[in-house]
């Protein structure tokens, strides 16, 4: 991939366009220093080749200005559909759609009834699992660190997932940059506070690298001290010492279905439709077992 003039990312296959030979579509992305898009933007352009488009990225950095100006350009381009990330969006975004009937899905998120077909995984439900594992082992006091809110419904309906689960009981959240540096300024702060954690939840895995090594360095032993999981099972959570606790979201399969249901959508008129993946519990080494009931 290279990056342009105004900043998209164009595949190699996107570089044929001149020829005449493929298709193009657009998806738009919050970042590309986040693994989780970087696996989704892969399995979905290798799936897009064998089915003859091609595919630009652009960046959002999770600003709507940002994101109607790119929706714009793209359209502007000449691309015959656009993949969203999430269902936050302004009513710019939609009028351009609606205006040039331009066919778009979002992805990495699960709603039957928004507005454009959603092809992903269900955030609510994959933070309710998490929760709920993590408070197997009766911790005593557990924080929740996870990334900005503002213009992010995956990070707004997770932490309303834990907030439905924990009632009056809700553990105490740190919100930080979406990054190990991130989770390791949490976890900082975590240690510096007046109360003492014995659990922590990451709402994504890259957070939870900076957590593992801040307490680690403090000299707390993951898991008898501190019990950590996060959420996304990146490859790097294998990896890990100790391997990291997650939850796994099916974002390979994500991107290959969206893939195919756009290219039906735009190829043969058949309007893609609503695709749940449920997301699953990976148990490593980084959280306690569960506590028996007596």
């Amino acid at each position: 991939m290279v990056i342009d003039e105004v900043g998209f990312v164009r595949s190699a296959a996107a570089r044929a366009i001149n020829s005449g030979r493929t298709q193009i579509l657009g998806a738009l992305i919050p970042t590309l220093e986040n693994d989780i898009f970087a696996m989704t933007l892969n399995a979905m352009e290798k799936r897009l080749v064998d089915l003859g488009f091609s595919l630009i990225v652009a960046t959002t950095d999770e600003d709507p200005a940002t994101e109607e100006r790119k929706v714009r350009e793209l359209l502007d381009n000449g691309v015959e559909g656009l993949f969203l990330t999430g269902t936050t969006h302004t009513e710019a975004v939609y009028d351009m759609l609606n205006r040039w009937r331009v066919p778009a899905v979002a992805i990495s998120c699960f709603d039957p009834t928004f507005r454009l077909p959603t092809i992903g995984y269900n955030n609510f439900a994959a933070a309710r699992l998490a929760y709920a594992f993590l408070v197997k082992s009766k911790p005593a006091n557990i924080a929740v660190v996870h990334g900005p809110i503002a213009f992010n419904d995956r990070t707004a309906a997770r932490l309303s997932a834990i907030d439905d689960v924990s009632g009056p009981n809700a553990p105490t959240r740190f919100e930080t940059e979406l990054s190990v540096a991130g989770g390791a300024q949490a976890a900082s702060r975590m240690l510096q506070s007046s109360s003492v954690f014995d659990a922590v939840l990451c709402l994504s895995d890259v957070l939870a690298y900076g957590v593992l090594h801040e307490v680690q360095r403090a000299g707390l032993h993951v898991p008898r001290d501190l019990s950590l999981m996060g959420l996304q099972d990146l490859p790097a959570s294998e990896f890990t010492y100790p391997k990291l606790t997650t939850v796994h979201l099916p974002v390979r399969r994500m991107g290959r279905q969206a893939a195919e249901s756009m290219a039906a959508w735009v190829t043969d008129n058949i309007p893609a439709t609503p695709v749940e993946f449920q997301a699953t519990l990976t148990l490593r080494g980084s959280t306690r077992a569960p506590s028996r009931v007596s």
